[in-house]
């Protein structure tokens, strides 16, 4: 009895040690990508709307990435904000780019990215009494910039557009009644978007199920199929239901200083 519960105690001393170890790889792994990020955020300032816009969702990103990490009790949790600040470092790549600067290295792919497709002509479309626009590239008309992947598990194609059309579902977990018709309208015979409407309706597309067959990890996302949203109380710490596009960057421009930073630092 005494060997047996002496075997069973270093087993379990064993796993407790190997899970303690796994974690605190992840969270080191997670702090690496975020403290790129937060260098990008301090030492950069948008000299036009995309960017500034772009800046303000990498710093959003940013702070939602530093919650995540210290919240972290498990590697899924660690993998999750990694996830928040690679997408922060996307928005900052747009930033770098609407400013007509290096994008700098390329940036690990996010989670359903490649599947969702990418804007790749410009569409405007009147929708519920706005209009709304997408386009491959910024501008004044087009300063919301999104990296692509999935939001309350339906596709939104990387691109720059007029709104945050997708920030309810991101907010609330669920896409509003005439989301399918906007995206029909928005994307219908586009080149380059990974899904038609129907797929959209039911929240993946080939790809994706594919992926899931194939036996994707489904702790990354913690279960949830959007891909971004965590466990039930576990707070992303950046989901405000207020936000939209007008917000107030100014408090941003203030902490970015861009001197002495090139692409080359990126």
């Amino acid at each position: 009895m005494v060997i047996v519960l002496a075997a069973v105690l270093a087993v379990s001393r064993s796993q407790r040690s190997k899970a303690d170890t796994q974690l605190a790889d992840a969270k080191a792994d997670a702090r690496r990508v975020i403290e790129r990020l937060g260098g990008q955020v301090y030492n950069l300032t948008g000299t036009d709307d995309p960017s500034t816009q772009a800046l303000a969702d990498a710093a959003e990103r940013f702070t939602a990435a530093g919650s995540q990490i210290e919240q972290a009790t498990s590697p899924a949790q660690a993998r999750l904000a990694k996830e928040t600040a690679l997408e922060g470092l996307y928005y900052v790549r747009a930033a770098r780019t609407a400013m007509h600067m290096d994008p700098g290295p390329a940036v690990p792919e996010l989670d359903g990215q490649r599947t969702a497709g990418h804007v790749t002509e410009h569409r405007s479309i009147d929708f519920d009494g706005r209009r709304i626009e997408a386009s491959p590239t910024p501008s004044d008309r087009t300063p919301n910039y999104y990296p692509g992947g999935r939001v309350a598990g339906r596709p939104v194609p990387a691109g720059w557009y007029s709104e945050p059309w997708w920030r309810t579902a991101l907010v609330a977990g669920a896409w509003g009644v005439g989301s399918v018709l906007l995206f029909d309208a928005l994307f219908t015979g586009m080149s380059g978007v990974g899904y038609d409407s129907a797929a959209f309706e039911n929240g993946y597309g080939d790809g994706f199920q594919a992926g899931l067959d194939a036996g994707a990890d489904p702790g990354f996302d913690s279960g949830d199929p959007s891909g971004y949203a965590p466990d039930p109380g576990y707070d992303p710490g950046y989901a405000d239901p207020g936000t939209d596009q007008s917000w107030d960057t100014s408090g941003f421009d203030g902490g970015f200083d861009g001197g002495g930073f090139d692409g080359g630092s990126f």
